[in-house]
C-alpha cells in the first residue's frame, strides 16, 4: 500500500475560496475541512483580498494554488517574490501549480497549456520548482492539466512525464482526475492506465470538477457537478491511494453556497467508499 514520502496531513475535503462565498463563509462557517485559494487572488500587501484571506485563515486550514507560474515557460521574479510573500504569511502544508505553460516573458494567454514532453523540458521544469520549493521552504505539488491536442515531438505519455518531473524535482503530485478523464477522452488513452503509472506515494492532494461536452471534446470548464465517470475513477485511485486531501472545483457557474457544500457531502461518500475498499486491502502494493 503506497505511504506518503512527504509526510504532509490528510485534511479531508475542500472547496475553491471563491469571491461569491467570502462573506457568507466567514458568517456561516460551512461544514468543509479546508480551503484552497487561488494564490493570484491573494498575493497583495493589504486591501479587500489580504483582509477576506485573513478572515479565512484564522478559521480554517487554507492551501494556496497558482495559475500563472508558467512552469514550462519563462519565470517571472515579481510573480514568485509575492508567491514566496504569500506562503511565509499563511504557512501551508504545500502550494501548487500546474504542468503547463501560460505565454512568454512579453504576452500571457491565461489558459493552462500543455508542454511538449521530451527531456529538455523536464529538466526545464524541475529545476524551476527545486528552486521554488528550497526558496519557499514548503513543498510544491504539480499538477497535470487537461489537454486536447498533443505535441509531434513528445516522447513519452504523460503520466511517465509528470512522473519523471516530480521525480527530478522531488516534489509532490496534485493529481486532477477530471483531468485525466477530460484528457483521456480528448487523446484516446485509458484513464486507469494513467493512474496505475502514477507514484503514488508522491500524490498529496485530488481535484475534481465538472467539464463540458461541446462539439466531441470534453472542456475542462469547472463549471457543473462532477460527472459519474470522474467519480468512478476518483473511488479506484483512493481504493489504491487512500486517505488524501481532495478538493472539489467550482470556478464557472458557482452555485450557492450550500449547493457547493452538498457537493463537497458527495464528494466525501465517494471518498469513503473508496477507503473502504483501500482498508479491505484493495491499495497499490
Amino acid at each position: 500500500m503506497p505511504v506518503s514520502r512527504f509526510r504532509v496531513p490528510d485534511i479531508g475535503i475542500g472547496v475553491g475560496y471563491r469571491v461569491p462565498h467570502y462573506r457568507r463563509v466567514i458568517e456561516d462557517r460551512p461544514g468543509v475541512d479546508w480551503f484552497e485559494l487561488l494564490s493570484e487572488n491573494f498575493m497583495t500587501d493589504g486591501g479587500s483580498p489580504r483582509h477576506w484571506l485573513d478572515q479565512v485563515s484564522a478559521m480554517y486550514r487554507t492551501v494556496p494554488h497558482g495559475v500563472s507560474l508558467s512552469l514550462g515557460g519563462v519565470a517571472d521574479p515579481d510573480h514568485e517574490r509575492r508567491l514566496l510573500a504569500l506562503l511565509q504569511k499563511i504557512q501551508p502544508p504545500w502550494f501548487s501549480d500546474h504542468l503547463c505553460w501560460t505565454g512568454t516573458a512579453t504576452h500571457r494567454v491565461h489558459d493552462l497549456l500543455p508542454v511538449p514532453m521530451v527531456a529538455s523540458m523536464r529538466d526545464h521544469i524541475a529545476g524551476r520548482i527545486r528552486r521554488l520549493q528550497d526558496q519557499a521552504g514548503c513543498l510544491f505539488a504539480v499538477e497535470n492539466v487537461s489537454a486536447y491536442l498533443g505535441y509531434a515531438d513528445s516522447c513519452i505519455p504523460e503520466w511517465d512525464f509528470l512522473a519523471e518531473v516530480a521525480e527530478a524535482a522531488d516534489c509532490g503530485i496534485l493529481l486532477d482526475v477530471n483531468n485525466i478523464f477530460v484528457s483521456s477522452i480528448n487523446l484516446g488513452f485509458d484513464p486507469e492506465t494513467y493512474i496505475k503509472n502514477i507514484p503514488l506515494d508522491r500524490v498529496v492532494q485530488v481535484h475534481l470538477a465538472g467539464h463540458t461536452i461541446y462539439d466531441g471534446y470534453r472542456l475542462d470548464t469547472h463549471d457543473r457537478p462532477v460527472c459519474g465517470e470522474v467519480f468512478a475513477l476518483y473511488r479506484s485511485l483512493i481504493g489504491r491511494l487512500g486517505p488524501v486531501s481532495t478538493l472539489l472545483e467550482r470556478d464557472g457557474d458557482i452555485p450557492p453556497l450550500e449547493e457547493l457544500v452538498a457537493e463537497a457531502d458527495t464528494v466525501r461518500r465517494h471518498r469513503d467508499a473508496g477507503l473502504a475498499v483501500f482498508h479491505a486491502g484493495g491499495g497499490a502494493a
